[in-house]
C-alpha cells in the first residue's frame, strides 16, 4: 500500500491542479476504441518484471509520460478544427483592407455562413454625416439677452424635449451661450453643442446631431422652435440655433460595382463584415476587402504545439541520467517525428534540434505565413501536428513500453488471448513491487 500511496501522491502533487477542457471527455464510443486498443497492444506483450519500482522512479517515468503524451494529444485535437477560412486553428483568419485610410474592416460573423465572400472592392463617394446648426456669431462681452426666463423645444426623430433657460441681469453673450451648451450636453439627447469662435473672437452656439443620414421619410434629425412667447421668440432669433445650416446626408459607397447607402458610416456586410468608413475615395479609387492570415494567432497555435511537443520530449531529458530507466526508445520514436520532417519544418521557421526539439523561429515563421497563398505552410504544419498526435496516441496508450523491464514468460505464439485486468500497468496504477 504504501507504493500505491507514493504513486497517488506523486500524481496529485504534480498533475491535481491541472485544468481540462472538452477534449478531456469522451463518448461511449472513444472510451470503447481506447479500450480495446489497450486490450490489443495487451494481447500480444509478455509477462515482465518493471526495474526501479522500489525508489518510485517508474512509477514517476510512466505518469510524467502518460500525462505529457495525453496533453500533447489534447492539444493536437483542440488544433484539429474544421478546415474553414476562420474555425481552423492554423488557418486563423482576419478580414482586411487594401485602404485602411478610407475602410476599415472588422469579421463579426460565426464562420458558418456557407456563402462567404472571399474578396469584394468598395469605393466610398461621400460619408454620412449628421445634421448641423450653426448660430450666430455674437460679441461674447456684450449683454445683448434680456433678463428673463425663456423656453424652445427640441424635437429629434423620436422625442420632443422643452428647455428652459433664465438670463440674469450680469449675463453677457458668452454667459448665455455657454450656459446653453451645458444644457443640451447634459440632457444627452444626441445632440452636440459647442461652442465656436470666428477670425473677430465672435462666438456662436452649435449644435450638431451624434446621428447621421437621413431615411426618405425624413426633413431632418432635429428641429428646434422657440417658446410662443415674443421674450423666448427674441433670444432664439439672437441665438440663431433654429436654422439648420448643414442637413443630414446618408453615405454613399460603390460595392462591387453597385451604388449602396447607408444611413451611418459604420454598416455590415452579409452580417460578417462589420465595415467602418473613415474617407472619401477620388476617382476610380477603391478598397478590396477580404481575409488574410492572421500571424499572431496562427504563430500563438503554432507556440502552442510545440510546447507540448517539446514537454513530451523532456521526459526523456528528465530521466536520461538514471540508472534505471533508459529513455533511449522514447528519445527515438518522439524525435523521429520532428526529423524526418526536419527540412520541411526549417523551411517555415521551425528548427529542429539535435535532441528533436523544436525551437521557432519567429520572424521566418511570420513571414511564411504572410507570404502563403496557396496554404503549403499550412498543410506542412498539419502533417507536423498529425503526425504528434499519432504518436502521442500510441505513447499514452501504454507507457510502460517505455520503462526498463525484464520479460519472465512471453505468450504461446498463436494462442495469445485478451487479458482485461492487465490492460496496462498504468491504467489500474497496480504496479506490484513483488511481481
Amino acid at each position: 500500500m504504501a507504493a500505491i500511496d507514493t504513486i497517488y501522491n506523486y500524481y496529485l502533487s504534480t498533475y491535481g491542479n491541472n485544468t481540462y477542457n472538452r477534449y478531456d471527455t469522451h463518448k461511449k464510443s472513444e472510451l470503447r476504441s481506447i479500450y480495446n486498443q489497450m486490450v490489443k497492444v495487451n494481447k500480444n506483450t509478455p509477462l515482465y518484471k518493471v526495474l526501479g519500482l522500489e525508489g518510485g522512479e517508474a512509477s514517476e517515468f510512466a505518469i510524467d509520460l502518460k500525462e505529457s503524451s495525453l496533453n500533447l494529444e489534447k492539444t493536437a485535437h483542440s488544433l484539429s478544427a474544421p478546415d474553414d477560412a476562420k474555425k481552423g486553428l492554423f488557418k486563423k483568419k482576419v478580414a482586411a483592407s487594401t485602404d485602411e485610410a478610407h475602410v476599415a474592416v472588422n469579421y463579426v460573423g460565426d464562420g458558418d455562413s456557407s456563402e462567404l465572400t472571399d474578396t469584394f472592392t468598395l469605393s466610398v463617394k461621400n460619408l454620412a454625416t449628421g445634421q448641423v446648426n450653426h448660430g450666430n456669431y455674437l460679441d461674447p462681452s456684450r449683454k445683448d439677452f434680456t433678463a428673463g426666463v425663456y423656453t424652445f423645444d427640441l424635437q429629434n426623430t423620436s422625442s420632443t424635449y422643452e428647455f428652459q433657460f433664465t438670463v440674469g441681469d450680469k449675463d453677457t453673450n458668452k454667459d448665455v451661450e455657454e450656459k446653453l451648451a451645458r444644457l443640451i450636453n447634459t440632457a444627452n439627447i444626441g445632440i452636440d453643442a459647442k461652442i465656436e469662435k470666428d477670425e473677430d473672437n465672435r462666438e456662436a452656439l452649435v449644435l450638431s446631431s451624434k446621428e447621421t443620414g437621413l431615411t426618405e421619410s425624413e426633413e431632418f434629425l432635429f428641429n428646434i422652435t422657440p417658446g410662443a412667447d415674443t421674450g423666448s421668440k427674441v433670444a432664439m432669433n439672437l441665438l440663431g440655433i433654429d436654422a439648420i445650416t448643414e442637413n443630414a446626408q446618408s453615405s454613399t459607397f460603390i460595392l462591387n460595382g453597385a451604388e449602396h447607402h447607408s444611413l451611418a458610416n459604420k454598416f455590415t456586410i452579409n452580417r460578417e463584415f462589420e465595415i467602418t468608413l473613415l474617407g472619401e475615395h477620388e476617382g476610380d479609387e477603391a478598397a478590396t476587402v477580404g481575409f488574410e492570415n492572421d500571424v499572431d494567432a496562427i504563430i500563438e497555435n503554432v507556440t502552442r504545439l510545440v510546447r507540448a511537443f517539446n514537454s513530451t520530449l523532456s521526459v526523456a531529458d528528465k530521466y536520461n541520467a538514471s540508472t534505471s530507466q533508459s529513455s533511449a526508445k522514447l528519445q527515438h520514436d518522439l524525435s523521429v517525428v520532428s526529423s524526418g520532417m526536419k527540412d520541411r519544418l526549417e523551411a517555415i521557421g521551425l528548427m529542429v534540434q539535435g535532441n528533436g526539439t523544436v525551437a521557432i523561429n519567429h520572424d521566418a515563421l511570420a513571414a511564411a505565413v504572410k507570404t502563403d497563398t496557396t496554404g503549403a505552410i499550412f498543410n506542412e504544419l498539419n502533417s507536423f501536428k498529425n503526425a504528434a498526435a499519432a504518436r502521442a496516441a500510441q505513447i499514452s496508450i501504454n507507457p510502460v513500453e517505455y520503462m526498463n523491464k525484464v520479460v519472465v514468460a512471453y505468450k504461446n505464439p498463436g494462442r495469445e488471448f485478451n487479458s482485461p485486468y492487465a490492460t496496462s500497468m498504468y491504467a489500474g496504477m497496480m504496479m506490484d513491487t513483488y511481481m
